[in-house]
């Protein structure tokens, strides 16, 4: 319990910097960033366009996300979060090889900003390409 609260801490801390350096915009990326991911995982998985394979990888990782236990222990500051981070972005990089981009851009709640770092970690395109544009 401690450990949960140091890492509550540490988080807040760091959100606190960003809104105090200005960078409300990432402050609220980082503040956002894991249930953001929940929800678009949540998404997902209702989706019928996502294979169910993907469904299962997705339903893991939502696990994953939710036990008190981690590979890299969440009160280590930065690395914490990392192993969270590393998972979201390996899944996603499988329903994005599955079912394409769009699907996320359909289902992130969160900032553009923040959908587009994810999609471009996890090998996707980071911003839709502009329609006028593209039919050029």
């Amino acid at each position: 319990m401690l450990a949960a609260g140091a890492a509550l801490a540490v988080y807040a801390a760091l959100i606190g910097i960003l809104v105090v350096l200005g960078r409300r915009t990432d402050a609220r990326a980082l503040a956002g960033f894991i249930p953001d991911a929940v929800l678009l995982f949540r998404g997902l998985l209702g989706d019928p366009r996502v294979p169910r394979s993907r469904k299962l990888l997705l339903g893991a990782a939502l696990g994953y996300l939710a036990m008190p236990i981690d590979l890299i222990p969440d009160f280590l500051p930065v690395v914490g979060q990392l192993d969270d981070a590393i998972i979201v972005g390996l899944v996603l990089r499988s329903v994005l090889r599955a079912a394409g981009p769009e699907l996320v851009h359909e289902h992130w709640r969160g900032p553009p900003s923040s959908r587009d770092l994810v999609l471009r970690l996890a090998g996707g395109q980071g911003r839709r390409p502009d329609r006028a544009s593209a039919s050029r």
